[in-house]
């Protein structure tokens, strides 16, 4: 005997899941081949599938059916279980929030975006303003309405979005730590690297030899090409869906390892997405665990692995055969010194170019920032003004006038994705405790990673995380892989013994 409106629900998602699938398609292509023109019509198409698929989640039948599976007495498995509670979230989500807003914000964004493409290269602020003033408008208006649904603050509603029953108090906490240990730990890295000698390999890079690189690595860590693609957009992303992946990268001619981390990065966020449990790919139990797990998984990728010593012993002769040309120095391709220019610590403008140990502070001025715009505590048009203050204070630099390498440098922000900042740095911290706990798991894992071996290491990540979907909460899916909730001291410890010893 089954349990009918739980039955019929599954049919309603399996629904919604296609129309998401073509959605991220769309919004992909609109990134990386569509050309200029399309720009409107894609954008109101795109607004438009939003719409149906908000309607069909917010829909007062689907929240019948939830309830009605709730009260049924047909009992559900265990997976079913979490998927009836992940529709339920969804369901709230969904109700929180206007059809008129959901399509308002998306026209918005769609225009912000598109148009901040070239008025971040003419550094043009003057007229980027009023496109992000109508964008943060909307999405102020959404937490409103999200706050008053869940009982949460403004900006612990947009939270939720990307990091399901995370709050900013504990955040606030979090990053405490943070700030009070970095600044000092900064200044004391980059004394220690001041005197060591490092070889920078002179290019330019062929940008069709750095793609070459960028594939080889990516099958020898595990991406299945028969599910996924490789690409070029303004600002580098993963997409798509598990059945079919696509990240993006960007190339210069003279700096090859941006591609290359941000190649590799990407690839975890793809390999998490195509480890998600093949049985509920179409239901929502089966995808990602929130942005803070997202965001472990590509850094766990770039940052405990592609920057280690072990995995630039394996990956320096590669890295040489496609890259090197007169450069007449062997030695700027040993692993040691890719592994100490990889290494760096620089405090520098641009958060996707940050190294380790100066990216959290880029993700902590973001996230003070959003919080005082949610909070109607400050205006979009003091917003270069408050960045260059807070650069000042954490980084040491000035953005004044510069506002390509400012505040306009993000893709986040112009379509209102506001609460998603923080949990990148939730992520690196997540990567380092997951990193621990594979380490202490699988038997000569350094070994392993040296001579280019991954599948123990793959299988390991997708017993602890990829396969369980969101079928944990954040905090039990991190019981599950480690033993324990998120600590901040796995990650400081991995600072300290990559950057000290």
């Amino acid at each position: 005997m089954s349990n009918t409106s739980y039955t019929e629900l599954e049919k309603l998602f399996n629904r919604i899941y296609q129309l998401q699938h073509l959605a991220s398609i769309g919004h992909w292509d609109m990134a990386s081949m569509m050309p200029a023109g399309g720009s409107q019509a894609r954008g109101e198409a795109l607004a438009e599938v939003s719409v149906i698929i908000n309607e069909l989640i917010s829909d007062t039948r689907t929240g019948d059916l939830i309830q009605s599976a709730q009260q049924s007495k047909i009992e559900l498995s265990d997976w079913q279980t979490a998927n009836l509670r992940e529709m339920h979230r969804l369901w709230l989500n969904a109700t929180s929030i206007s059809s008129e807003l959901v399509k308002a914000k998306a026209l918005a964004g769609s225009q912000c975006e598109h148009a901040w493409r070239n008025l971040r290269a003419e550094n043009n602020w003057q007229d980027f303003q009023p496109l992000l003033e109508n964008v943060i408008d909307l999405t102020i208006e959404e937490s409103q309405q999200r706050a008053d649904a869940s009982s949460l603050s403004p900006y612990d509603a947009l939270l939720n979005l990307y990091e399901p029953g995370q709050k900013s108090t504990a955040i606030d906490l979090i990053f405490s730590e943070l700030v009070e240990f970095l600044p000092a730990f900064i200044q004391e890295v980059v004394e220690k690297q001041a005197d060591e000698a490092v070889i920078q390999p002179t290019g330019p890079f062929p940008i069709e030899a750095q793609r070459e690189l960028g594939l080889t690595l990516m099958q020898k860590i595990g991406f299945n090409f028969e599910h996924g693609r490789l690409d070029v957009s303004h600002h580098p992303f993963c997409g798509g869906v598990a059945e079919d992946v696509r990240i993006t990268t960007r190339y210069s001619e003279n700096d090859f390892s941006e591609s290359l981390m941000g190649v590799l990065h990407e690839t975890g966020h793809a390999k998490y997405e195509q480890g998600l449990p093949e049985d509920w790919l179409n239901q929502p139990v089966g995808s990602a665990r929130g942005m803070g797990i997202h965001e472990s998984q590509s850094l766990f990728q770039e940052m405990q692995i592609a920057r280690s010593l072990p995995f630039l012993k394996f990956s320096a002769p590669i890295i040489q055969s496609l890259l090197a040309n007169e450069q007449t120095n062997e030695q700027c391709w040993s692993a040691q010194n890719l592994y100490q220019l990889n290494n760096r610590v620089k405090p520098d403008f641009i958060r996707v170019n940050a190294d380790e140990v100066t990216y959290p502070m880029h993700v902590i001025l973001r996230y003070e920032i959003e919080k005082l715009l949610i909070n109607r505590q400050l205006a979009v048009k003091d917003l270069p003004e408050i960045w260059d203050e807070k650069m000042q204070q954490y980084l040491g630099l000035s953005t004044a006038g510069n506002y390509k390498d400012g505040c306009m440098q993000d893709i986040h922000w112009t379509d209102g994705s506001l609460g998603y900042f923080p949990t990148y740095t939730l992520g690196a911290m997540n990567a380092a405790q997951l990193y621990y706990a594979a380490d202490k798991a699988i038997p000569d894992l350094c070994e392993n990673i040296s001579n280019g071996e991954f599948e123990m290491l793959n299988q390991w990540q997708k017993e602890k995380v990829w396969s369980m979907g969101s079928f944990y909460s954040i905090d039990e899916l991190m019981i599950h892989a480690t033993g324990e909730k998120l600590n901040t001291r796995y990650y400081i410890n991995h600072l300290k013994k990559r950057f000290l010893s």
